[in-house]
């Protein structure tokens, strides 16, 4: 028999499971908004970052590529390779 706690915590977890899960993103279409939510370490302001440098120098052609963007670390890198993606803009 569950506890009212335990009972409310498995609930918990249950639900927010699939939010800490990161899904793959095209870091060069994606706004920082989703940067942000979807990338492990990497907040709105690094996010921003890595659209200005976008903007600025063009799209990204791999994950090494990103190391270029100031707050963006190797560190940073490995743990989102799985998930980074750079299909170019259509346009």
């Amino acid at each position: 028999m569950f506890t009212k706690g335990l009972g409310a915590a498995l609930v918990a977890a249950m639900l927010l499971a699939p939010a800490a899960i990161a899904g793959p993103v095209n870091v060069n279409t994606a706004d920082a908004k989703t940067l942000a939510r979807e990338l492990d370490g990497v907040g709105m302001a690094k996010a921003e970052a890595i659209v200005a440098y976008r903007q600025k120098n063009g799209p990204f052609k791999n994950a090494d590529e990103l190391a270029k963007v100031e707050g963006i670390g190797k560190k940073t890198i490995e743990q989102n390779r799985a998930n980074l993606r750079f299909e170019a803009e259509k346009g």
